[in-house]
């Protein structure tokens, strides 16, 4: 998979998730980072409609995690904007689902990597023009190889 995007729509953004979710495999890790309507919740969305979760995928942003179990792997999806550090991402006790789980994380650079042993950074942009754009960091060699594989 090429590993930077020009994501002009949002379809092009759902589109990434889905290519997304179908390497996901349970205990994956990706931690999104990006400003402000850069573009998170909606590849996380993509994600969930590439897993199967036929429930709505909103941001979590005023529950910090919302967990979607009706889909082919559990989607986790947390908005880590207002944690303020490794306490309150323990406090989540995100670690005892992350096994069985797809756990997207937004805003979660810096506090959540520890949550397994390989994860892929989605690095979100917003430009002037009002295109977003991904580049696909992988973490560990189990997400270089299915990027890789993705072609």
């Amino acid at each position: 998979m090429n590993r930077e995007h020009v994501l002009a729509t949002l379809a092009a953004t759902h589109d990434l998730g889905r290519r997304l979710a179908a390497i996901a495999r349970p205990g994956d890790l990706l931690v999104l980072v990006g400003p402000l309507g850069a573009g998170k919740t909606a590849l996380t969305q993509g994600i969930g409609a590439g897993l199967g979760v036929r429930e709505p995928v909103t941001s979590p942003t005023f529950v910090i995690a919302r967990v979607h179990r009706d889909g082919r792997i559990p989607l986790v999806h947390v908005d880590a904007y207002r944690l303020g550090g490794h306490a309150d991402v323990d406090d989540l006790d995100l670690d005892a689902s992350t096994e069985e789980s797809v756990t997207v994380v937004e805003w979660g650079q810096g506090l959540v990597e520890q949550l397994a042993d390989e994860h892929l950074e989605v690095r979100l942009d917003r430009r002037e023009d009002d295109v977003r754009t991904a580049v696909l960091v992988p973490h560990g060699p189990g997400w270089e190889q299915r990027l890789d594989a993705l072609g």
